[in-house]
């Protein structure tokens, strides 16, 4: 979905997008209120109502994505966003199970992040408090549906969500179903909308309604997170184009590195913390790289490689010619970047000029090079000696996520319940008065 050119509503619509997406927002203002104060046993009970809820309507949600997918697929949608659209029964029930262990983590609303008492006597905390009201603009990712509402609704946050017409089908099931859930427990129903039917218009009200939309958080394409960020007027947590690096280091185990790497590539391909670059010291690459590439050619993977990486291919393994296009790509299909460097310093520098800030991982067994990796790197997630697709809420304990911020402010990495929180701060006194 690409908003660069915000759209105008079409006057026979006769309708007043703006008016509508605000009028939404301002029901998420009442539903907010309602869930700022909630218990966690009930959130708890209404994540549970949810997930039971998308279990029991998994045919319906399954033949809207099966609409979604046909018109994705006569669309011309990549084979990488088709696999982020499809949803199976079996994804149905890991998306409710993710519901299930949100409900499992702890409460970060009224979590005292610091206090203390002044010498004056007052008493002071910093207490963990709702934003208010979440809006996401988001694509081809029906699964986000369910992880924003239920990330929202545990953080005591309403959710406003615009997912594209690629999965309009299947969002538009979703959110139904979820609404009755909440209904069914006595919380609002619009603590989970959508304005998809608003299309484009729709997501550009959003970015405009300030004072009722406390946060807002782009995630997809670079097109679609780079217009929100720059044409939002509400704040906005910028999250992650992935182009993600694996780099061999020279003292790499060979039998360590071939398994992260094919992980970090294949595992999952249309995903943002699937690896789309790999860097290999030379020390390293006459003994990795053939069976590497080997490795990756019989996993289906497209090698774009430099010269050196072209003359260590193995018979039958073809390299096409790497451009720097390809060291700033994010592929998010069986496609992969590979060049030999020469030193730590030029994995480095080539991770500083083409990384987008989201994950690397490094590949050794020198804990001086792991070192100097860890704290030269300026990405959201570092990994040492493991796979990059472990940047996820879920993998990492913190639950679903909402995002995967590659910004430096607020949040930074995977977006799960603190992320949703600010903080208030709470003063004391018995009288006090300054002097």
């Amino acid at each position: 979905m690409s908003l660069a050119a915000p759209p105008s509503v079409p006057e026979a619509s006769g309708v007043d997008v703006e008016e509508a997406v605000r009028s939404v927002a301002r029901r998420a203002q009442v539903a907010a209120r309602a869930l700022a104060t909630a218990p966690r046993s009930l959130k708890d009970a209404a994540l549970h109502a949810m997930a039971d809820a998308l279990v029991a309507a998994t045919p319906e949600i399954v033949s809207a994505n099966a609409v979604d997918l046909e018109r994705g697929e006569a669309g011309g949608l990549s084979a990488g966003l088709l696999d982020r659209l499809t949803l199976t029964p079996d994804r149905v029930a890991a998306i409710a199970d993710a519901l299930r262990e949100l409900a499992a983590l702890p409460d970060p609303v009224g979590e005292v992040v610091r206090g203390s008492t002044l010498p004056n006597g007052l008493r002071l905390r910093q207490v963990r408090v709702p934003l208010g009201v979440v809006g996401m603009i988001y694509e081809a990712r029906p699964n986000v549906t369910v992880d924003a509402a239920g990330l929202a609704l545990k953080s005591g946050n309403a959710a406003i969500l615009r997912g594209g017409s690629a999965a309009s089908s299947s969002n538009t099931v979703v959110v139904e179903v979820l609404g009755q859930a909440l209904r069914s427990v006595g919380l609002p129903a619009d603590a989970v909308q959508s304005i998809d039917e608003h299309g484009r218009a729709g997501a550009v009200a959003l970015m405009h309604a300030r004072g009722l939309v406390d946060l807002l958080v782009p995630r997809g394409g670079a097109d679609l997170i780079q217009t929100v960020v720059r044409e939002a007027t509400v704040p906005v947590v910028e999250t992650g184009v992935g182009n993600c690096h694996v780099y061999v280091d020279a003292a790499a185990d060979p039998a360590m590195a071939l398994p992260i790497l094919l992980n970090s590539k294949t595992q999952r391909v249309g995903v943002c913390n699937a690896a789309e670059t790999l860097l290999v010291h030379a020390d390293a690459a006459p003994g990795f790289l053939p069976s590497a590439l080997a490795a990756l050619a019989g996993a289906g993977v497209v090698v774009h490689g430099d010269e050196r990486t072209a003359a260590l291919a193995p018979a039958g393994v073809d390299v096409v010619p790497a451009t720097d296009e390809d060291w700033a790509t994010e592929y998010l299909s069986l496609d992969l970047a590979v060049r030999v460097v020469d030193t730590l310093d030029d994995a480095l520098e080539h991770i500083r000029t083409w990384s987008s800030g989201h994950t690397e991982a490094i590949v050794t067994n020198d804990l001086a090079a792991s070192r100097r990796f860890v704290a030269e790197v300026d990405s959201a997630a570092v990994m040492v000696n493991a796979s990059t697709r472990f940047t996820d809420g879920g993998q990492l304990g913190l639950g679903a996520e909402i995002g995967i911020s590659t910004q430096k402010m607020h949040a930074r990495g995977p977006m799960g319940l603190a992320e949703l929180t600010t903080t208030r701060w709470v003063v004391e006194g018995d009288g006090h008065v300054r002097p």
